[in-house]
């Protein structure tokens, strides 16, 4: 059952399921809170706690918010940590969702026990011209939509069995009244404020990297770099995209798992 969190400039969506330590999800930009319906079963099983979460404009968090973007998540993420109050979290940041965790991190210390930063936006990538064209042209509501979701597969190249259903129920989150202008508005944020935090993170990081992921030139690198700023573990799946722990959730919770007991032990 989808529960809500009453924020001053809207209303944030999320999902609640086991007992244990908690885990808080935030998806990739412009995606639901339901691509971790492979990992939280996993984690669950594995005696977690775990929350995913809608961002801002997306699924069943409200549409119509003053600000989109990993920073506005990042406050969203310590307000719902504090609204739970279950102690410190681990928390799962795809894309711009680590971006959030690392700037959370970073702020409040005391609501994060550790970070697993997937397929990490925590700077901003250097674009080349046709990225910043495409870009460009997302931020034109009547085209924004076609062309995000036709270029939407790009970041799953090994998708799974239910991947045309999850895209379906994409594609009908952005026909919600409210929406033509979300897919721009991410499109024009920036991951900067995590970058300047860095280096005040505290609290241990994995970094998980698919090889196959697109947004970065080198993933492998970039992996190697976030993970060189947060004295992080990385962890490389060959062939994966931009959504690792929907292509391989057995081995990601596999990882997370490990990671976690590590760290408290």
């Amino acid at each position: 059952m989808t529960e809500y969190l009453d924020l001053p400039g809207g209303r944030l969506a999320y999902d609640d399921q086991g007992d244990g330590p908690l885990v808080v999800c935030l998806p990739s930009m412009l995606d639901l809170r339901s691509q971790y319906r492979f990992l939280t079963p996993l984690l669950v099983r594995a005696g977690y706690r775990v929350v995913t979460v809608d961002q801002r404009g997306m699924g069943d968090t409200s549409a119509d918010w003053d600000e989109y973007g990993s920073t506005p998540l990042a406050h969203d993420l310590m307000a719902l940590l504090r609204h739970l109050d279950a102690g410190p979290a681990l928390v799962h940041g795809c894309s711009n969702g680590a971006a959030a965790a690392v700037y959370a991190a970073a702020e409040a210390p005391e609501l994060i026990s550790g970070l697993v930063l997937s397929a990490p936006f925590v700077r901003d990538g250097a674009a080349g011209f046709a990225q910043r064209l495409t870009q460009a042209i997302m931020r034109v509501p009547v085209l924004a939509r076609p062309l995000y979701m036709g270029y939407y597969p790009k970041w799953e190249p090994q998708p799974p069995a239910d991947f045309a259903e999850h895209k379906a129920l994409l594609a009908a989150s952005f026909r919600r009244p409210g929406r033509a202008k979300v897919i721009g508005a991410y499109m024009s944020m920036s991951h900067a404020e995590a970058e300047a935090r860095l280096d005040r993170v505290t609290a241990p990081a994995l970094v998980i990297m698919g090889t196959a992921d697109i947004d970065w030139p080198d993933p492998v690198a970039e992996a190697q770099w976030v993970a060189g700023r947060l004295d992080a573990e990385v962890v490389v799946l060959e062939g994966a995209g931009h959504h690792p722990h929907v292509e391989f959730p057995e081995r990601v919770a596999e990882a997370v798992t490990a990671f976690h007991r590590a760290v408290t032990r």
